[in-house]
């Protein structure tokens, strides 16, 4: 008796739909600790130090100092965000969740852009809420300013989305935001994030080669006016690059044990 093979089902799109974004998002959210770190932590620390009255009203560029805290604020909540969106991918696959979406007809492509896309949407709502705060205080800068760096700072985080993945398939899930939520805060300090960096310092060297340095070099050009430089573009598109082809590797030896 012979048995004839039934092709397998490619739906449109590869699988992608609204129902599955919806679970994938409600998934994030529930997670109380990632939201706490997210949408709550930035904003206390933009508090805390953006609206120090010894200095928050001085002149920054095209706005003040508190302007100037609060976009790197922004920047640090969209790096978490899209990070630990990214990195959710360890905790399903020690659950077994991702060798479950490996059995239906969903490909491979699309649930890491279904990561992506659901890192970025949390990126978005943290700055978002920094931003939201920061128009109720005392933070002044040009008001085209405000939707320039929002936007860099929320595209420019699809880097650390990208690095999430790269983690989330190289770590174990038991440790991978025990590792990834100092690490970052030290990237963003080595960076040069949460203060600027003296011009010809060794530690100003350094910083240049930090994921965290072109970003943070971009977000913060509006405001303070400081002209694009090249290195700043190609520090970004070197990391991601890094990361993306690190995530691709990962992937690819994690979907061939299956």
């Amino acid at each position: 008796m012979t048995t004839l093979a039934v092709p397998r089902r490619v739906p449109p799109l590869g699988g992608l739909n609204a129902t599955l974004l919806g679970l994938e998002l409600r998934r994030l959210l529930r997670n109380r600790r990632t939201m706490i770190i997210t949408l709550v932590m930035p904003v206390v620390f933009f508090l805390i130090f953006g609206l120090n009255p010894s200095y928050s009203g001085e002149s920054a560029g095209n706005g003040n100092v508190s302007a100037y805290v609060m976009i790197s604020m922004a920047l640090y909540g969209a790096m978490i965000a899209t990070t630990s969106g990214g990195a959710m991918v360890s905790v399903e696959r020690a659950s077994g969740w991702s060798r479950q979406l490996r059995l239906t007809p969903l490909s491979p492509g699309v649930y890491i852009f279904v990561k992506v896309l659901v890192a970025m949407m949390l990126g978005l709502g943290a700055v978002g809420v920094v931003y939201l705060v920061g128009a109720f205080t005392s933070v002044r800068m040009d008001t085209s300013l405000w939707f320039a760096t929002a936007l860099i700072t929320w595209l420019g985080s699809a880097v650390f989305a990208a690095f999430g993945l790269f983690m989330g398939y190289l770590l174990p899930s038991e440790n991978v935001m025990q590792i990834l939520g100092p690490g970052l805060a030290v990237l963003g300090f080595a960076g040069g994030l949460f203060m600027p960096l003296q011009d010809g310092s060794v530690w100003a060297s350094i910083a240049q080669f930090m994921p965290t340095y072109g970003l943070s070099q971009l977000v913060h050009a509006p405001l303070t006016g400081e002209a694009m430089q090249w290195t700043w573009l190609l520090n970004v598109a070197v990391w991601l690059a890094i990361f993306v082809g690190g995530a691709a590797w990962r992937f690819q030896r994690d979907t061939e044990r299956v």
